[in-house]
């Protein structure tokens, strides 16, 4: 039992409208909310869903409030934030330490914090340097020379190679790999060979990883991610790559190398980046964009090649236009070549 709609309204720093005595067991989709569920609502077509479902309450926002309601409603000024503070509730926490399985592998000048977490088949490579707090997940592989600052949660089966450097408070989630060798190849005598990649990745502090996601070590220096940056699952970031400050990129985007993105970016899915570009800051880029020439500061675009949003939007208008105008050409044509009376 997560407490009455009253009790959540503190929590949240919400006000209730209506019963706030009603018991809430847990928080729920409009679908799948029962007569215990809190459910929620970001729009005015999810308030009208979530008024007419079992859900004991409802979530919404301070401007959705403008009709009555046949539920009791928790008014906030942010929704989806309440909503996140609510689900902490139900995350599982990180594991504490002091632990260490007796199946790791860790090296003998590896220097770990006290209160480290160590679980079952981890290997922890030599010189490596663990902070106070954090995991190392089933399976992780921590090469040598990495550093790991403090609370860090690096999941099950995720890699860090050799001399990556992570901030404070990183999550990296199950098979992320940060720090493979970059794609780096020149033409000699009609073959590829390969360029060697001796640079490294930095992570640094709030930053978050998705599964599966893969960061390329620079060729020389630095792939850099900023902080507070969160990458989705099945992400590629390829070397020398500087990504700034509380970006967002969500799944199957790629950056080609050297690919530069300023702070508070938002990158929308299966968005290609050409490599060499540089994204100024505040941009948001539509999904399946392709991102072949720089950006300026503030932008919102989208397209392959990407453009101003309203530019892209016009262009498919016209399109969508081009079979009426094919007919009506064939039309004109049809009627200028036939013979004229005499």
């Amino acid at each position: 039992m997560l407490g009455t709609l009253n009790e959540l309204a503190d929590r949240v720093r919400g006000r209730v409208v209506g019963d706030g005595s009603v018991p809430i067991a847990r928080i729920a989709s409009v679908e799948e909310a029962g007569e215990d569920a809190l459910t929620f609502a970001t729009s005015e077509a999810y308030f009208v869903a979530a008024c007419s479902s079992n859900a004991a309450a409802v979530l919404i926002d301070e401007s959705l409030v403008n009709r009555p309601a046949p539920k009791p409603l928790l008014v906030v000024d942010n929704a989806r934030s309440a909503l996140a503070e609510l689900l902490e509730a139900f995350r599982p926490p990180m594991p504490r330490g002091p632990f260490r399985h007796p199946s790791a592998v860790i090296a003998s000048d590896a220097r770990l914090a006290d209160d480290v977490y160590v679980e079952a088949h981890a290997y922890i490579g030599s010189l490596a340097s663990i902070g106070c707090g954090t995991v190392v997940g089933a399976g992780a592989y921590i090469a040598e020379n990495v550093s790991l600052g403090r609370l860090v949660w690096v999941k099950a089966n995720a890699s860090l190679m050799s001399g990556c450097v992570v901030g404070d408070r990183v999550v990296l989630h199950p098979g992320c790999v940060i720090g493979s060798d970059g794609f780096g190849w020149a033409f000699v005598d009609g073959r590829a060979q390969r360029i060697p990649q001796v640079g490294n990745v930095v992570l640094e502090d709030d930053v978050e990883i998705g599964a599966n996601t893969c960061i390329d070590r620079a060729q020389t220096g630095s792939t850099i991610v900023g902080a507070g940056t969160k990458i989705d699952n099945l992400v590629q970031i390829g070397h020398n790559c500087r990504i700034g400050k509380h970006c967002v990129i969500a799944s199957l985007t790629g950056l080609a190398g050297s690919t530069v993105i300023g702070d508070y970016v938002r990158v929308a899915g299966q968005v290609g980046f050409k490599g060499h570009v540089t994204v100024g800051s505040g941009v948001t880029i539509a999904g399946q964009s392709g991102v072949w020439g720089n950006v300026e500061d503030g932008a919102t675009i989208s397209g392959n090649p990407a453009q101003a949003h309203r530019d892209e939007l016009r262009r498919e208008v016209m399109i969508r236009k081009l079979p009426k105008l094919f007919d009506r050409v064939e039309a004109l044509e049809r009627s200028s070549s036939r013979p004229t009376g005499s």
